[in-house]
């Protein structure tokens, strides 16, 4: 299994909270390089202990990424422009849901954001 995308700067997202709410300005945060050319990251949520990601990723018009799989599941949000992958293109408002292990690709040909969420496999996922 290949993890393509992997965040560079893990200090700037949030662990989930103990109590009450926390707040990721995201505006004020740089798009990160993500290990993939073309994919920025905006790492919104990182917790390893509760094993789970929350990204808004950019996609440059134009890139595209190799098959490769996740050992999460993997939701997508496509917030802006277009996404696609091997099996369709998605515009705004489409929410797609792959399990852990599933090979896929990913691209746009016009640029897009999207709004990634990660969560591990438990044995109640199972």
């Amino acid at each position: 299994m290949s993890e393509v995308f992997k965040s560079t700067d893990q200090a700037r997202s949030l662990l989930l909270p103990k109590l009450g709410s926390l707040l990721q300005k995201t505006d004020e945060m740089p798009w990160q390089d993500c290990g993939a050319p073309g994919f920025w990251a905006k790492p919104l949520v990182e917790d390893a202990a509760a094993g789970m990601r929350t990204w808004l990723m950019k996609v440059d018009a134009g890139a595209f990424s190799d098959m490769h799989a996740h050992s999460e599941y993997e939701q997508i949000y496509v917030l802006a422009g277009s996404f696609y992958d091997q099996d369709g293109r998605y515009g705004p408002g489409d929410f797609i849901v792959r399990s852990p292990g599933a090979m896929h690709t990913a691209g746009s040909d016009d640029g897009a954001t999207v709004l990634l969420f990660y969560s591990a496999v438990t044995d109640e996922s199972r």
